[in-house]
């Protein structure tokens, strides 16, 4: 499904750097398997579906044969509005035994600034075209009225459309592939086998978890607010009895720009470190992740009500409910738990009008990962919630009106320790057309990501603006969260967070000095 959504969308976001996300779910709307796809958007899809079904429902939208729904409000699908949802029922002798469901980043929806994320929409409506779940494909045609609509917020619509028909193909290609399964062994044996691998893997995870030391952990972390002061995210979890709880009493409330972050974000952050917890042996399936409870108060950060803007808590918020998670689980397992990522996707929004056309480009760049008990963290990769690729120089210098000046390792950036953090990277963009508006979206600018057991902090992140004139370029420093509007030639450079460092740098120091004794 993931090939097929790649090979056939048009945007450089899907297409190159992977946005974008696949799943198939059992006619309960249990998930039986996920591609090695994005974590915030995977985490999100069985919530974001039960949701939608539960929708339909309500409002007597029947899931018919040779049907797609789409949606992309987060208050039903699960993360925010980029994120287009696709979903396919399945059906054997008319009968419904399944759904094929897909999740894509789509480059611009609307919305206040180029690439639909900015920091002062107050509400959702204000982020882009907010589409409750709807009939995108009836009878195996497609219906105009969402596509219409989605193209038309859009500043790039061409894109929009090309993307949206490769999510199709996504989901007629998991559907051919469950059907070929049913056919070869018979639908009893099919529903049997599922059956016993969720129940299986139930058992498998709920063991891993018991391996957990029994008892109840805390952790706090910072989200940075662009006002200048810091949002609380705190966690307590609790291991016992073979099931995990985690409840995020005592974290602040809800703000009104867009860093809240939905509970289908929330859910996918306790599920992504859970698994790299409890090992990747597990099946990703609805047993995994069947031993565990989330508790958000409802209003907060974490859990959000609508009309809430919530563009950022996807991309920044889970970052940082990730690093939250592991700094409590290090109390239990210290030995399995890094150190503090850089804790940012740093997201880059550009676009503007070129050659009579509007244009958005959309990337997240990659940061250091904390040092581990038995290695260094590793440098320039994108951490956690996000598992995308890079956009590679050529196909942006093709595509849009920019120069990448800089792209490399950020020196100094890795935090100290026995093991060291990694390494931020360095990327910076030239406008070559006028009136280039750019979006960064960035954490990590006052708090920097934490070392642990003696490990050092990794570097905070920047953004640095270069302004050309005639003389030598002015330097000046930006906030991590900003819009700004760029004149031909200005040069724009991120200077993402290095990961923390693991144990004391004077152990490794003083063993590196009886080496050289010896």
């Amino acid at each position: 499904m993931g090939i097929a959504l790649r090979n056939a969308s048009y945007s450089p976001n899907i297409r190159e750097r992977m946005d974008h996300s696949a799943a198939i779910f059992d006619d309960d709307g249990r998930l039986l398997a996920q591609a090695e796809h994005i974590p915030v958007h995977l985490g999100s899809l069985p919530w974001g579906l039960a949701k939608t079904l539960e929708y339909c429902d309500r409002e007597d939208v029947d899931l018919e044969p040779s049907s797609m729904i789409i949606v992309n409000n987060p208050y039903i699908a699960g993360t925010h509005l980029n994120d287009v949802t696709v979903i396919r029922p399945i059906y054997h002798s008319r009968k419904l035994i399944g759904y094929a469901a897909n999740k894509a980043h789509h480059s611009d929806v609307g919305g206040k600034v180029p690439g639909s994320i900015s920091m002062d929409a107050k509400t959702l409506s204000e982020e882009g075209v907010v589409i409750n779940p709807r009939f995108l494909i009836r009878k195996n045609r497609f219906v105009r009225s969402p596509i219409d609509a989605l193209a038309s917020a859009s500043r790039t619509p061409k894109e929009r459309v090309g993307d949206l028909k490769a999510q199709t193909a996504a989901n007629v290609t998991g559907e051919r592939r469950f059907l070929e399964l049913v056919e070869k062994h018979g639908l009893r044996t099919f529903q049997q086998a599922c059956r016993e691998s969720l129940s299986k893997t139930e058992h498998l995870a709920r063991i891993r978890l018991s391996n957990i030391p029994s008892g109840t952990y805390s952790a706090e972390d910072r989200l940075e607010d662009p006002d200048g002061h810091d949002i609380k995210l705190r966690v307590t979890i609790i291991v016992r009895k073979r099931e995990l709880q985690v409840d995020y009493t005592g974290t602040d409330r809800q703000v009104l720009n867009p860093l809240n972050a939905v509970y289908g974000v929330t859910l996918s952050g306790v599920y992504y470190v859970t698994r790299t917890l409890t090992g990747d042996d597990i099946p990703a399936n609805y047993g995994a992740f069947a031993p565990i409870r989330v508790y958000a108060p409802e209003g907060s950060i974490l859990n959000p009500t609508h009309p809430h803007p919530v563009a950022g808590g996807n991309v920044e918020t889970s970052q940082r409910n990730a690093d939250l998670l592991y700094r409590a689980f290090s109390n239990a397992i210290p030995n399995k738990v890094p150190a503090d990522s850089g804790g940012s996707m740093n997201n880059v929004m550009i676009g503007g009008v070129w050659r009579g056309r509007g244009w958005a480009f959309y990337e997240t760049i990659g940061v250091g990962l904390g040092g581990q008990s038995d290695r260094d963290g590793i440098d320039g990769i994108q951490a956690n919630m996000t598992n995308t690729m890079n956009t590679p120089v050529e196909e942006i210098e093709r595509s849009y009106p920019l120069l990448i000046k800089r792209y490399e390792l950020r020196p100094d950036s890795a935090g100290s320790g026995y093991y060291r953090g990694g390494s931020g990277i360095i990327r910076s963009y030239q406008a070559t057309a006028e009136g280039t508006t750019i979006t960064v979206l960035a954490e990590r600018g006052r708090n920097p990501p934490k070392g642990l057991f003696g490990g050092g902090p990794g570097a905070l992140t920047q953004v640095v603006l270069y302004k050309k004139g005639r003389g030598r370029a002015r330097r000046i420093q930006l906030p991590i969260k900003t819009t700004v509007v760029l004149d031909k030639r200005d040069i724009i450079e991120i200077r993402t967070a290095g990961g923390g460092g693991y144990g004391s740098a004077k152990k490794l120091q003083r063993q590196r000095q009886v080496r050289a004794k010896l």
